[in-house]
This record gives structure tokens, sequence and C-alpha cells, in this order.
């Protein structure tokens, strides 16, 4: 993929947005890259990812192309826990398709969403995974996971064909405010020092 499709997949859910984003899963930094093109000079990102060689090529590619924009990089597993928000968006583009069991996940990251923040997904398309997409969310099944999850029913973005899985989706879902949790839930008091750990893989498709 080229950046036009980085921001096609995601405009809709960043635009009108607020400015401050988690990113889940950043690798070296494609859809950060485009999220901070969205966001421009008003916005701040806070990019996770496990591994610190690629979040140090995302520092460098990000600060060539837009230096007024501030992204912090975090070394961290983000299955186990997240920075406390409260957030205006999460990004997780291609990288919860490694998690099995969504229903914890889904809570974490719902709380560290401001009332109203934005869940933008980026997934392949698909029922059935490969070992480099153990397991994929299709839209029909985020459907049906994001309003159980507390968020309002997803909307789809964009779509990209995928020499993978057939097809790439980009999709926005907003934080119930009636389900919002406290604050200070999984995510708090995340320590960066002890989260580091190997590399979620290379599955992107540039």
């Amino acid at each position: 993929m080229k950046h036009a499709d980085h921001l096609e997949l995601i405009r809709d859910g960043v635009r009108g947005g607020g400015p401050h984003w988690l990113e889940l899963g950043a690798g070296n930094g494609e859809f950060t890259l485009a999220l901070v093109d969205l966001l421009g000079t008003s916005g701040h990102v806070l990019a996770l990812d496990r591994d610190r060689w690629v979040l140090d090529e995302l520092s460098g590619r990000v600060a060539s192309r837009f230096p007024g924009t501030p992204v912090h990089t975090l070394t961290a597993d983000f299955t186990a826990g997240l920075p406390a928000g409260p957030f205006d968006g999460v990004l997780a583009a291609n990288s919860l398709h490694f998690v099995a069991d969504l229903e914890p996940m889904l809570a974490t990251v719902r709380s560290v969403l401001a009332p109203g923040g934005r869940f933008v997904l980026v997934e392949y398309d698909a029922e059935h995974g490969n070992p480099y997409v153990p397991h994929p969310i299709s839209f029909h099944r985020w459907q049906q996971l994001a309003p159980a999850a507390g968020f309002t029913s997803p909307i789809h973005i964009h779509s990209v064909s995928s020499r993978f899985l057939g097809a790439i989706y980009g999709a926005v879902a907003t934080v119930e405010p009636a389900t919002q949790p406290a604050a200070n839930q999984p995510g708090e008091g995340v320590d960066s020092s002890v989260l580091d750990s190997g590399s979620h893989g290379e599955d992107r498709e540039e």
C-alpha cells in the first residue's frame, strides 16, 4: 500500500476528532505517518510497539516528513496494559489480529478513551487467518464485537485490496458515553521499562 491508501483507510475516522491519539502496534510507522498527516501540527501521537528498533525508524521517518507534529514512542506490549488516558482517539492498524481474546483488550482500549473518543480499526476483512495474520477481524465480525464492547456500531471508512487475505478495511467506532468506565482501568500505571519484548512481526503491506 501507498501513503494515499493509508490516508483513505483512516481519514474519516480521524478528521474532526480531537488531537491526542494513541497508536497500538505502530511498527515502522506507515499508519503513524498517515495519522500525523491528518492531524497536522495541532496533533499529538503516542506510538506503541514491542520492537524498539522499529520505533527508532518510525521516529526518524516522522521527524523528516512531519517535524511540526509531536510523536512520542513507547516500547511496550499493548496487550499487557495501556498508558493512562484519556485519549481522543486510538488507532489499531493491523495489530489486533495478533490478539486471540479480544474482549479484555477492547475493554482496556475503551478505558483509556475520553467520552466520545474514537477507535479506528484497520484490519483484514477475512474470517480465517494464516501464520502471519492469525486472528483477522472481518468487518462483519467487528459490527458485532464493537457494540458488545461498549462502542457504537462501527462505520466502514474505506477498503483496499490485499494480496494476503482479499481486502483491508478501515472502520471507526466511538465510546458509548453510558458505558465509559472509570479512569485508570487496566492500563493504569503502565511502566514502559518493564514492558519491552519482541517484535509483533512484519505484516504490513507496503
